[in-house]
């Protein structure tokens, strides 16, 4: 089977370039706030945040579907707002919402895909059939998509992202919704696909662990704004220590923690969050201070910092607080796809 993308993995040329990127909609709605990132050729990028941190609106600024009100875009050295199908022709977009038709087969989702996106008559059918190898769909390719899994709907959009070989593929919360065992399936095809024949990826996520499994760096978003960026590890590291988890029995008074011990990053009455240097050092420090107020607790635990410590730390709130909602109507956009 041959899948060739014409995109060798060569980090040196810049897939993705915004300079001072703006969206601003009525009443100076700020959707995105002046952003400023590069992607290299070959890199699985993330941009990480809750709803309404401007991750979908950067997507559809890429994808020509939405203008910028002012700074630059760049796709490989062409300006999205100069020439935007010249633009276009390079990309694969899977939105966050379901995409295929579920009353169709998967080969007509992808013949219908296939000359909505001008590919040749005489390579439509290898193509497709290429596409559908790849992503572990040969067998079920005559299949009602309504038969099919979730997972095995975002892996046919995936397929069909790939019908006109775009160099850059955009995925929109690629697994948000799925079953755990669905989403590794769908990171294991883009791990695979990133890796084989180094497709340069823009993931938008909520999902930390996603973030982490998945991209070479991260741009945390909050407000339409760039809170920091870098790699996963980076991240975790720039935190700066371990995390301890208090619970405690009754809502704590208001306190001044000592700041020698750690810094409270998180304070919901009955839990408290403690940043410090080292957590097995600072755990009895921490249990002698409480009990000094005479503030029972109920655990203590450690661990060390993930990426929504990195959220937390830099935009002021749980990301994972923000997942629930957006899950839960993703998965009745499955169901209602399916029989």
């Amino acid at each position: 089977m041959v899948l060739d993308l014409d995109n060798a993995k060569t980090s040196d040329i810049t897939a993705i370039k915004a300079d001072n990127l703006q969206k601003i909609y009525r009443d100076n709605i700020r959707a995105v706030d002046g952003i400023s990132f590069s992607v290299r050729q070959g890199e699985i990028f993330g941009l990480l945040g809750p709803n309404g941190a401007g991750k979908t609106t950067t997507i559809k600024m890429m994808i020509t579907l939405t203008k910028a009100t002012s700074g630059q875009l760049h796709v490989f050295g062409i300006d999205v707002s100069k020439s935007p199908e010249e633009v276009r022709e390079m990309l694969g977009y899977v939105p966050q919402s379901i995409s295929v038709d579920g009353d169709l087969t998967a080969y007509e989702n992808l013949l219908i895909f296939a000359k909505l996106s001008y590919v040749d008559k005489k390579e439509r059918n290898e193509r497709i059939q290429n596409a559908l190898e790849y992503m572990d769909l040969s067998e079920r390719a005559n299949d009602l998509v309504k038969r099919y899994s979730g997972g095995m709907m975002r892996r046919l959009e995936i397929a069909q992202a790939l019908v006109n070989r775009p160099r850059l593929l955009l995925l929109d919360e690629p697994s948000i919704g799925l079953d755990p065992s669905s989403k590794k399936q769908v990171w294991k095809s883009i791990k695979q696909l990133n890796q084989e024949f180094g497709t340069t990826i823009l993931i938008t996520t909520h999902d930390m662990n996603e973030a982490d499994e998945l991209c070479d760096r991260i741009a945390i978003m909050s407000e339409g704004k760039i809170a920091i960026m870098g790699t996963p590890a980076d991240l975790k590291k720039g935190v700066g220590g371990d995390i301890i988890t208090v619970n405690l029995g009754s809502a704590c008074p208001s306190i001044s923690f000592p700041k020698e011990i750690g810094t409270i990053i998180l304070d919901n009455e009955k839990s408290i969050q403690i940043l410090t240097t080292n957590g097995e050092e600072a755990i009895p420090l921490i249990a002698d201070f409480f009990k000094s107020h005479e503030i029972k607790m109920d655990s203590i635990s450690i661990n060390k910092a993930n990426l929504d410590d990195v959220f937390m730390k830099y935009a002021k709130r749980r990301l994972s607080n923000d997942v629930y909602k957006t899950v839960r109507s993703t998965r009745r956009d499955f169901t209602r796809h399916s029989r």
